[in-house]
């Protein structure tokens, strides 16, 4: 992606357009944004470890019988994690984010599979770890929290995407729930961008290993942003790229036949489309392009 303030300036003007090409298209826009459904929870859930592919989660939301055994606790994570993406879609203008939202969203990520701590912080000794770092103190994670969304609201001349990879970072590291951080701190993202009048973005399982040098970067740098600001930046482009080519009525190809049409080489275009300087876009785990 480019330098920020040029990547920035290239958001806001994706954004324009996808504000001009909406008219009329209420129906084509909620269409994608429901065939996008499996492939959130697919990769959100897949960062944590789910065992689920992408096909097989799109069966599960469908209620289709899936072709190998699947754990109960895996069959739960894929349509309560659906139910949170959906709530986010139609319900994020309605009010900001707060600490009874995360609550929220909590139990209805948590539900059947562990009530015990669903809808509740960690409190006592429920430590958390991941990898090396130690979630907050438990007594001092509501306040933790309330000064994350006080600097959040205070940051509003700040660009989107800046204010959004601080959350999320800070969120991550505070880990203020014994279960589900990752989804949960992934969610309030959508949450934010879609409430402040912008699209959802989805976080692949495949820049996952991108995804995790963001968090070294802000705790080894005590709290800088640049990754984390990289990749939601870039999703967020491929995002507008996605319903732009659909909006404007492109014809929607996949890269390997774009790259024989064009004659340019795949690889190359793969390495552009990945550093979205080319408009392309992730769909159903294939690189797309609109022409």
């Amino acid at each position: 992606m480019a330098r920020k303030p040029q990547a920035f300036s290239i958001i806001q003007s994706l954004r324009d357009r996808y504000y001009r090409a909406l008219s009329g298209k209420g129906a084509l826009v909620k269409m994608i944004t429901e065939a996008e459904i499996p492939e959130q929870v697919y990769n959100s859930n897949a960062i944590e470890n789910s065992t689920l592919t992408l096909e097989e989660t799109e069966k599960i939301l469908l209620q289709i019988d899936l072709d190998r055994f699947v754990s109960e606790r895996e069959i739960f994570e894929a349509k309560n994690l659906a139910r949170v993406v959906e709530y986010i879609e139609t319900k994020a203008k309605e009010a900001e984010i707060s600490l009874s939202l995360m609550l929220f969203l909590h139990k209805m990520l948590i539900s059947n599979n562990r009530e015990d701590i669903a809808s509740r912080f960690r409190q006592g000794n429920e430590w958390v770890r991941v990898g090396t770092h130690i979630g907050a103190d438990p007594k001092d994670i509501e306040r933790l929290l309330g000064n994350m969304l006080t600097e959040y609201h205070a940051g509003a001349n700040e660009h989107v995407v800046r204010r959004i990879a601080r959350l999320h970072l800070t969120f991550e590291s505070i880990h203020p729930f014994c279960d589900g951080n990752g989804r949960i701190g992934r969610a309030l993202n959508n949450y934010a961008l879609v409430r402040e009048g912008y699209v959802a973005i989805n976080i692949a399982f495949v820049n996952r290993a991108r995804y995790y040098d963001a968090f070294k970067e802000f705790e080894d740098t005590g709290g800088k942003t640049g990754v984390m600001e990289e990749i939601i930046g870039r999703a967020l482009t491929a995002s507008y790229h996605k319903r732009l080519a659909y909006l404007e009525g492109k014809r929607v190809v996949t890269l390997v036949q774009y790259a024989k049409e064009a004659k340019q080489s795949h690889p190359n275009l793969i390495n552009k489309a990945h550093r979205q300087t080319i408009p392309a876009f992730m769909e159903k785990g294939e690189w797309k392009i609109g022409v």
